[in-house]
């Protein structure tokens, strides 16, 4: 059983960082950006995403965790304790309990590494939850139930699918397909089209706002701002939003291709509960426009968009504290026993 006390849910993600804090919320939402100058940490989050691209030689702005895993510990480190001291305080006596996500894919190598982490940085006692079943609790899903669930949670760096049911993963599948991907395509395509060079923030900003998987009621366009490969000055082009479907036609298709050979590989009274029940959409990449419009007509399974994409992971791992504390044991499944090697 876990005592909770202070409790914690982080969704380490590759493009946002978020916080759930028991009896307060959501108390963190950044992005997932450093900025780092002589080995220490001057910037974090919005402040520090503003800096991507434009920071002098002696200060660098970095994404820690890359394609949902850490890419460099010591900074994440660093950027955990940033991120407990804020939640929780200086209080010695007092280190908090975290729960913090982890890729369904991830390797024993990653996982031990994210909890590390998260000790090193001032955690009591860190337990690992994966992203789909952290994602599946923060949507409102029936997770401990004899029924079967269907959830799609799209990240910054990582598409991770999966069944539930009875409190475990039956199946699951993490595919390195997320935001990030779509936007380097988007990137790809202006500069093979226009000769034009344009930053992942840029990139990001086509995406949301006129970014589709699907062809949309009313097309539309904007203004793009880049350096021109051949002359090396400013230029300023317009894109639609048929361009930037079509940059994105690869990384969409390929993740409705994931999605449908899970359902294929999914037992059939599983199938049967999806199929009444319907696919369950969560993460930032979920919010493209038309997505859900797209796997619905691949796979002939409804298909909803959760309440609070954006949040659902961030609060599945913090509810996942309480969810354990009130079932009975091992009914609930962790990525890694919560009772081996990682308590302090």
């Amino acid at each position: 059983m876990f005592r909770l006390g202070t409790a914690v849910g982080i969704d380490l993600g590759t493009s946002n960082i978020l916080v759930y804090a028991k009896g307060r919320g959501i108390v963190v939402r950044e992005p997932a950006v450093v900025a780092i100058s002589d080995g220490e940490i001057v910037a974090m989050g919005n402040e520090a995403r503003e800096m991507l691209g434009r920071t002098p030689g002696s200060v660098s702005a970095v994404k820690p965790v890359q394609d949902g895993v850490i890419a460099n510990f010591t900074i994440t480190q660093k950027m955990l304790r940033y991120l407990l001291i804020r939640v929780c305080g200086r209080r010695r006596f007092l280190k908090p309990q975290v729960c913090i996500c982890v890729p369904s894919g991830a390797t024993a190598v990653e996982k031990r590494a994210v909890i590390e982490a998260a000790l090193t940085a001032g955690a009591k006692r860190a337990i690992p939850v994966e992203e789909p079943m952290a994602a599946a609790i923060g949507a409102g899903l029936e997770v401990t139930t004899a029924s079967g669930h269907f959830v799609v949670d799209v990240g910054g760096g990582t598409t991770d699918i999966a069944v539930i049911s009875l409190g475990g993963i039956v199946l699951s599948e993490s595919v390195r397909i997320g935001g990030t991907a779509m936007d380097a395509m988007i990137v790809r395509q202006i500069k093979r089209s226009y000769n034009l060079i344009v930053g992942e923030r840029t990139a990001e900003d086509i995406k949301i706002r006129i970014g589709s998987a699907y062809p949309l009621p009313n097309e539309t366009a904007m203004g793009v701002k880049g350096r021109d490969v051949v002359t090396g000055l400013p230029k300023t082009i317009e894109i639609s939003s048929e361009e930037v479907r079509d940059a994105l036609a690869e990384p969409v298709a390929s993740l409705v291709e994931r999605v449908r050979g899970v359902l294929e590989r999914t037992p059939p009274e599983l199938a049967a509960d999806i199929i009444e029940q319907g696919i369950t959409l969560t993460g930032g990449g979920s919010l493209l426009q038309g997505l859900d419009r797209l796997l619905e007509s691949q796979t002939d399974v409804p298909v909803r968009l959760a309440e609070d994409p954006l949040t659902c992971v961030a609060v599945g791992t913090g509810l996942y504290l309480e969810l354990a504390e009130s079932l009975p044991a091992g009914l609930l499944a962790t990525s890694t026993e919560a009772s081996s090697g990682y308590t302090r």
